[in-house]
């Protein structure tokens, strides 16, 4: 049977949850969107797409910034946004862009609030990946030749970041279980079972749905 959902990961730094969310999208023959997400975010609304690297999941408080860096936001077609700060245009962008994504088929989608975006569609599945602290550790310290000190810092910070964009642009909590159909812990099973549990949950989720 062919998959019908679609499926957003949200993930804790150094749990694997981009790995895992590619993992499943070949497993599942559907498209997978990470960075991709903003390729399109940029292409569609015509806004510089070095904006959205630099603003990608994390919260920009600087009004002066935000001043500053919207003279690159030139060609947005709605007037609407021209007042603006550029943070609120990139994430309108994104939003806008996962909406559109959605309506052409199922597939898997990795952040920027995905979940938030289609919280109306009846298909979405949406699933948080955290694991545990050492094992984060180990997997940032060893991906990027960091000590673990360096990796424990890294993790913190990303993961401050993550949910406090999270926080700031929907009326959900990062991480919290009531924000999701499905919270894993990939420390215990590992990433590849990781990947057949999500898979098997989706398949019996699919299949309730069509009785």
């Amino acid at each position: 049977m062919a998959c019908k959902s679609i499926i957003t990961i949200g993930r804790q730094y150094g749990s694997g949850g981009r790995e895992i969310g590619r993992k499943l999208s070949e497993k599942l023959g559907v498209k997978f969107y990470d960075n991709e997400l903003l390729d399109r975010a940029a292409k569609d609304s015509g806004i510089c797409q070095e904006l959205f690297e630099n603003h990608d999941e994390k919260p920009t408080n600087s009004f002066l910034y935000s001043l500053v860096m919207d003279t690159y936001s030139l060609g947005y077609a709605s007037a609407a946004l021209s007042g603006m700060p550029i943070n609120h245009k990139v994430f309108l962008a994104q939003f806008n862009a996962i909406k559109e994504i959605a309506k052409e088929g199922p597939c898997v989608m990795v952040g920027r609030c995905a979940d938030y975006a289609l919280d109306d569609n009846p298909n979405l599945i949406s699933v948080f990946i955290y694991g545990d602290k050492e094992v984060r550790i180990r997997r940032i310290a060893q991906k990027y030749d960091f000590t673990d000190a360096k990796a424990k810092d890294v993790i913190q910070k990303t993961d401050k970041q993550r949910a406090s964009y999270y926080n700031y642009y929907t009326s959900k909590r990062w991480g919290d279980i009531s924000s999701y159909d499905l919270c894993i812990n990939s420390s215990v099973l590992g990433i590849d079972e990781t990947v057949n549990l999500i898979y098997e949950f989706i398949q019996k989720k699919e299949a309730k749905q069509a009785k």
